[in-house]
């Protein structure tokens, strides 16, 4: 009782945190954001640095973050999209900072520090885009993507533990079943309907063809972050989250979940 209780209290922090700030404002929405990014790139790191790796994890963490702020002053505050070549500069310093540090494996750090920055920051970089849509802010668009990825957690979980049988992906992730991921699927699709008729930016069309891109590809987010976990043998990511883990578990469909959404929305509404 004690655990489902810090859950409980854990889970609706998170979520009034998650869900005010990026309602409020822009600017809430950045900095919120912003601290997601850092700790985020600072939970991989130090996983990486498990495996006996030694990547940069100041400089990953910095590219992330600043790839993060570029494009939110870009969206926001009209930042000339030619300072956005900063970021290749930052890619290109990673690699020069290698020379100096004299560490076994160079290449091995350096593709660890880019892969932190790039899995976590470019899903990050992209959410000013997502809610910026037709030049307007639309906080609903991200609210409802994170409605429909709970939705679809709680089906599979739900059905999965009911009827689950059939294996997802047991190399990976040996609870996961099939069955589950029907029951996250049908529950994100049923409540693409309720979020269609409070969030009338996009139609009930849209919003299930979004909410099929969650039910796949979260699923797709959870067991990449799944398979990182297991090849250093860890449980969670991290301890932030009493009850929950760390914030990588909490927003591994998201990482996944965003750029996808993204292209949808910007192609083909």
């Amino acid at each position: 009782m004690s655990n489902f209780w810090q859950r409980a209290v854990t889970g609706t922090v998170y979520v009034a945190v998650l869900v005010g700030m990026t309602y409020f404002h822009p600017l809430s929405l950045g900095i919120l954001f912003l601290v997601v990014t850092i700790l985020g790139c600072n939970e991989f790191f130090n996983i990486a640095i498990k495996g006996n790796n030694t990547p940069q994890k100041i400089m990953g963490t910095l590219l992330a973050s600043w790839s993060f702020v570029l494009s939110f002053m870009y969206v926001f505050y009209e930042l000339p999209p030619k300072f956005m070549m900063l970021i290749i500069v930052m890619i290109c310093l990673v690699f020069i900072g290698e020379l100096y540090r004299k560490k076994n494996n160079p290449f091995r750090q350096i593709a660890f520090t880019l892969t932190g920055a790039i899995w976590v920051g470019l899903p990050m970089s992209l959410i000013p885009f997502l809610v910026n849509y037709q030049n307007q802010f639309h906080p609903e668009i991200l609210l409802g993507c994170f409605y429909l990825v709970w939705a679809n957690d709680t089906g599979a979980y739900l059905l999965g533990s009911k009827i689950g049988k059939r294996k997802l992906f047991e190399r990976i992730s040996p609870k996961k079943t099939w069955e589950g991921a029907l029951g996250g699927a049908l529950l994100a699709m049923a409540i693409s309907y309720p979020i269609a008729h409070f969030y009338t930016v996009f139609s009930f069309t849209h919003w299930c063809i979004i909410g099929l891109i969650v039910a796949v590809i979260g699923n797709y987010g959870d067991l990449i972050e799944s398979l990182y976990k297991r090849s250093k043998n860890i449980k969670d990511s991290g301890t932030l989250l009493p009850g929950h883990g760390g914030i990588l578990d909490r927003i591994d469909s998201l990482l996944m979940v965003i750029p996808f959404v993204t292209v949808y929305v910007y192609l083909f509404i």
